[in-house]
This record gives C-alpha cells, structure tokens and sequence, in this order.
C-alpha cells in the first residue's frame, strides 16, 4: 500500500514538475511576446514620435517661412513704398533738373573729346565754363513745378543735345563748326548727306540715350509727379539770380575774351565754351554789317593801300616773271579734293596721281599752296577768282552773289580775252548761274551743254567728258582764251557712283586694308580725277593748244576729314614725326602747280595760298591788277593766312598761341629774339588787317561799280 502510495505521489510529482515546465515555458514565451509587443510599441511610439517631431519641425518651418514671407511683403511694401516716395521726390523736385545738368556737362564734354580736342586734353577751365552755361540754361525749369518743369527741362536737353551732335557731324565734316548763317546752305544738305554715312557712329546715340530712359522713365510714373498746392520758390529764385550772377561773369571773363578772336572758332570755344561760340555767332550774325571795320569804300582802300604798301616794300620778287606770258593762252583747272599729300606717293607699287606727278615734275611745283577756308569748292573758287577771302562756308556766292568784285574774268576781258567757265553740274547748285552769269564770261557751262547720256559720277558730268568738251571748244576760240574748269568727279563720298568700267579708269589697287574704307574710295577717287586730267593734257597736246599755254591746276579744299586715322598713318609711312601741327597744315595744304611757256620745272617750297592765283596770272600776263589780298606766287612773302584766324609760315604755325611747326611744340615768346617777336607780330597784324577788308568788302559790297 505504502509502495502504491509512494509510486502515486511520485506520479504526482512528475505531472506537477512537467506542469510546472510547461509552465515556465509559457510565461517564458509570453515574456518574449510581451518584450516584442513592448519593442513593437516602442518602434511605433518612437515613430510617432518620430512623425510628430518632423510634423513639428515642418510646422516650424512652415511658421518661419510663413513668418519670413510676411516679414518680406512687409520690407517690398517698404521698399516700395520708399521707391515711390523717392521717384515722387526726383520728378517732383528740383533733383530732376540737376541730373540733366550734370548729363549735359557730360555730353559736351564727349563732344570736346570726341572731336573738337580730339589730340588735345580738356582743360580744367573748359569745363568750369560748361557747368557755368549749364547753370544758366537750367534757370528757367528751376523756377517752374511740376510736369511743366519736367517738359521743359526735357526740352532743355533734347535741343542741347541735337546742337552738340550737330556739331559733332559737322566738325567730322569739315574741321569747323557749325553757324547760324549756314542756314540759307541747307539747300546743298545733299552733298554733306553724301558723307553722312562715314560721319555717323553707334557711340553718337549717347547724345540722346538719356533723354529717351528720362522720358519713358516720367511716362510710367507720371501719376506720381504730386501736385503742389502751395509752391517753395525760394530756391528757384535764389537759383535765378545766381545764374544773373553767373552770366554777368562769363560776358565779363569769358565772351568779351573770346570776342577778341572774332575769326578764330576754336579759340572762341577755349575762352568761352562751345555755347559761348554760339552765344557770339547768333549776335555777330544779327550785326553781321554794322560789326565790319570799314563802313565806306574810302575807309577800306586806304587800309588796302596801306596794307599793300608793306608788302611791297617788305617783299621782292625771287622770279621775275611779269609779262612774260603777255597774250599767252590761260587755263585754270580745279581739281576737287587733291590733297598734297597724294601726290608723288604709290600704293602698292603705283603711282596714285601719275598725271599730275608728271606735270609738276616737268614744270612749277609749289609744294606749300594752302586754301583759305576748311569749307567748299564754291569758297575755293570765290577766293582764285577774287583775291578775297570766302564768307562762312559758302555764304560768298549763296548770299552774296549780286556783289561787285574785281575778279578775274573782268580782268581778263578787258585785255580782249575770250572768257570761259565750266562746271559738270546743275548752275544752281551753290548758285553758281547766278554769280557767273553777271560776269564777263564769253561761254558759261553747266551740265546742260551735254547729252543726257553721258557718264555722270555723283550726279556730275565726269571729268573726262567735261575735258574733251573743252578742248573742242577751245580749237574753234579765233583769239586768246581763259578757261576756268572746275572738275568734279573726286567728290565726296569718293565712291564713284556712276562711272563705266572703272577698273580701265582707276590703275592702282588700295589693297585688302583700304578697299572699300573712306580712305580706300578717297585714294580710287582722287586716281580717276588724275586719270582724267591725263586725258585733258593729252587732247590738248593733240589740238596743238599745249605748249603756248598756261596751266595752273590745283586743289580746292581737303578731301579727308583732319584726323582720319588712316590718312595719318599713310603719312607716317614718309614722316615718322608728324605731329598735331603738321596734321592741320596738311589739311589746308593741296595740290598745285603751273606751266608756264619757256620757264624751266623748278619746285617753291614757301607758303602760297589760294588768294594768289589772281595776282599771279595778272602779273605773268601783263594785265593790271587793281584789287588783290594775295601777293605773287614768286615773290619772299613767307606767310599765308586761313579764314578762321590761323597763320602758316614756313617756319611757324599761329592759332591763338605759336607753335614750331617740326616739333609741334608752343613758342615760349620769351625765349626768341625781339627780331622775331616782331616778326610774330607782323603776321598777326597783316592777318587781322587782310580779314577785316575782306570781310567789309564782301559783306558791304565795297567794291561796287
């Protein structure tokens, strides 16, 4: 029993020990499942966790975006609201009128820099004497309010620009500035129009780029120009009569200083500016004939006679050439823009004027021969046929064409010549029917004696034609004859438009460098008129009409603008040196030379100009010569003078101040001789002496009939 009992509570033991196993095993496992429900919950809570902080983070984020995004339109509010406030302070006030002064001082400064003193620096006082025009010119818009004032110095700039730009196309034209009286020659614009396309360039827009952003700038916000109920005018007439003060001073230390160079434009700009300029050239225009010097005829022939008187005792003749072309046979041939600095010179192995060259070499060479204006073709002529000295560009025959002179033609027509004129153009054009036409002139020409079809280039009868048509003529004239050709082919804009197989014409190539540049057509241009004036001498020596004749042949005025940069550097080629001084000279210094019958090829180097044609061909021709500025071409008379009031010698060169011609360099007047600074002043005498008859005679008609 007890065994039984014993093996039953062993039983029991063991059921309760596997019991108690399974037991463990199962809380054991529930522990396990319990720890990965409880890792479970904390992954998800640490993800929660996770996603509320990144919410959170995001939320922020948004929050200080939001927050920036709102801090932001709050500064652009700002801004704007500053923006505005400060567009409305500049149209409003006075700021607006100052920012166009300070654009104008700017522009006339470009334009100084651009073209007027283009190798020279720009003075302090320049510019002192631009802000001072530009204080004055502002007065009226700082007096006004408002879009008035805005127009109106808008007005201000626009007119001042088109002045300067005006003057910048002009200076590039012609190395002068533009005037009042230019105004009865905008019927010859087309001939300055030809050029225009060499004389324009993209940095002139600068003259009016601002004027075009100040304008569309005031468009768009005009609506914020505020209307001033009560006006300050204080400031602007505090402003005014500073700007009285102002004009006070520059009449008293500028304008009067520069009315003492009355022919010299570009010392009139040094002393007062380019508007005092223009200040005196609107005031000597309106009392142009009450400003001469010699009212009455007496007047003006004493001081001719006296003036004369020193020339003849200061100067001799080194030729003696007088009467010794009595009877002789008289041409003139004008040759339109022929430079000196052309002529014996080649381009890529040839001769550019191999004609002409060959003319001067075998007869008189004058190597010095000056024009005496930087103006046209007509001022050339006015000054051969009269011995005077031309008006502003052109005026002599556009204004003054009913004048009396003792011109050539009479001269000539009273020693029983027969007298001949000829021009490849219209006898309008520069109104030259209407000068000639009251002339002693047996036979006047003009584009009409030729037919229709004829080889024009630039709208003229080409120079070959007008030179054969002559020489016909001249074989049927029953008497001794003056002929006064003026070619026309080598004009500007020097590209030859119409001319027939130009490549038979024109014999040289400008090379890959110049084709098709203003050089290069200048260099074409200048080579067809030698080729032409080859075929003139030819027929004549075919008609017999050579070897008894006389021929002087010149250049009117230059073809090239004063500084065109390749012009200088072809220069250079033969003159390494050549400085500012000589670069001027160069472009009043043109082509010429005479043949005279039974007088041995010799070259004169001292200066000549174009006022001595007429006394000249009087002097070798044994006809009397009643009115002349210039002198003979052979006589020691070592200077010659320009319309604008410079002096050229062969040693010195004037403008206001002296200069040394080989070296560029300014005289220091203390350090020469009183020999020579008498002789200094000798030329500025003569030269104010023979300006002022010529302008009283052409101006008043001092030497009517």
């Amino acid at each position: 029993m007890k065994i039984v009992e014993k093996e039953e509570n062993n039983t029991v033991s063991k059921e309760k020990q596997s019991s108690d196993i399974i037991k463990n095993a199962c809380e054991s496992e529930l522990n396990k499942v319990n720890e990965v429900k409880t890792n479970i919950n904390d992954k998800v809570n640490e993800s929660k966790k996770d996603i509320n902080d990144q919410e959170n983070e995001e939320k922020t984020e948004i929050n200080i975006k939001e927050n920036a995004l709102i801090k932001n339109e709050k500064s652009k509010t700002t801004v704007r609201k500053i923006l505005n406030k400060s567009i409305q302070i500049f149209l409003t006030s006075r700021l607006f009128v100052v920012v166009i002064g300070l654009l104008l001082v700017l522009k006339t400064v470009f334009l100084y820099k651009t073209a007027i003193f283009v190798n020279k620096p720009i003075e302090k006082e320049y510019i002192e004497m631009i802000i001072g025009f530009v204080f004055i010119f502002l007065t009226l818009p700082m007096l006004l309010k408002g879009k008035i004032r805005i127009w109106i110095a808008l007005i201000i700039d626009l007119l001042t620009s088109v002045l300067l730009f005006i003057n910048e196309l002009y200076y590039s034209y012609s190395s002068n500035l533009v005037s009042v009286s230019q105004i009865s020659n905008l019927q010859y614009g087309k001939e300055i129009s030809a050029a225009l396309p060499n004389l324009l360039h993209v940095w002139q827009i600068l003259y009016f780029v601002d004027i075009i952003i100040l304008l569309v700038f005031y468009i768009i916000n005009r609506k914020k120009v505020l209307k001033i109920s009560k006006w300050f005018y204080i400031p602007g007439i505090i402003y005014a009569i500073v700007a009285m003060i102002f004009a006070v001073q520059i009449n008293k230390n500028w304008i009067m200083k520069a009315e003492e160079f009355q022919y010299n434009k570009l010392q009139q700009i040094q002393t007062s500016s380019i508007f005092g300029y223009h200040y005196l050239d609107l005031k000597n225009n309106f009392n142009m004939k009450k400003n001469v010097k010699y009212k009455t005829k007496t007047e003006m022939l004493q001081a001719y006679n006296e003036l004369k008187t020193q020339y003849d005792e200061k100067y001799n003749l080194v030729y003696d050439f007088k009467d010794i072309a009595k009877d002789k046979n008289v041409i003139v041939v004008q040759l339109e823009s022929v430079q000196k600095f052309v002529v014996n010179r080649k381009i890529n192995g040839k001769e550019i004027t191999p004609n002409l060259n060959k003319f001067l070499n075998e007869n008189i060479e004058f190597t010095n021969m000056h024009n005496q204006s930087y103006t046209t073709t007509a001022d050339s002529e006015h000054t051969a046929m009269n011995s005077l000295y031309p008006l502003e560009n052109g005026m002599s025959f556009a204004q003054y064409s009913s004048n009396d002179y003792n011109d050539i033609f009479h001269n000539f027509k009273k020693d029983d010549y027969i007298t001949t004129y000829i021009h490849g153009n219209v006898g309008s054009f520069w109104n030259r029917e209407a000068v000639y036409s009251k002339l002693p002139i047996d036979h006047l020409y003009f584009d009409n004696i030729f037919d229709e079809n004829t080889e024009r280039i630039n709208e003229y009868i080409a120079d070959e034609h007008v030179y054969r048509k002559m020489v016909e003529e001249m074989k049927n004239y029953d008497g001794k004859f003056f002929l006064n050709i003026v070619a026309a082919s080598s004009h500007t804009a020097f590209d030859l438009p119409g001319i027939e197989n130009k490549d038979q014409k024109v014999n040289i190539d400008v090379g890959d460098e110049y084709r098709g540049i203003y050089f290069g057509n200048y260099l074409e241009a200048v080579n067809y008129a030698d080729y032409a004036f080859g075929i003139f001498i030819d027929e004549l020596k075919k008609a017999g009409l050579y070897d008894d004749t006389v021929i002087l042949v010149y250049g009117d005025h230059a073809g090239l603008q004063m500084y065109n940069y390749e012009m200088m550097d072809f220069i250079r080629e033969v003159n390494p040196s050549l400085n500012d001084i000589q670069t001027q000279i160069n472009y009043t210094n043109v082509a010429c030379g005479i043949k005279i019958p039974g007088v041995e090829p010799m070259k004169i180097n001292k200066p000549t100009s174009r006022l001595d044609v007429k006394p000249t061909l009087m002097e070798i021709c044994g006809i009397e010569d009643e009115f002349s500025l210039g002198t003979s071409m052979f006589a020691d008379k070592d200077f010659v003078c320009i319309n604008n009031g410079k002096i050229i010698t062969d040693k010195y060169f004037y403008d206001g101040k002296w200069y040394l011609i080989a070296s560029g360099e300014e005289v220091n007047l203390d350090n020469i001789s009183e020999e020579e600074k008498e002789k200094l002043d000798f030329y500025s005498d003569c030269l104010q002496k023979e300006l002022d008859i010529s302008l009283s005679v052409n101006l008043l008609n001092l030497l009517k009939k």
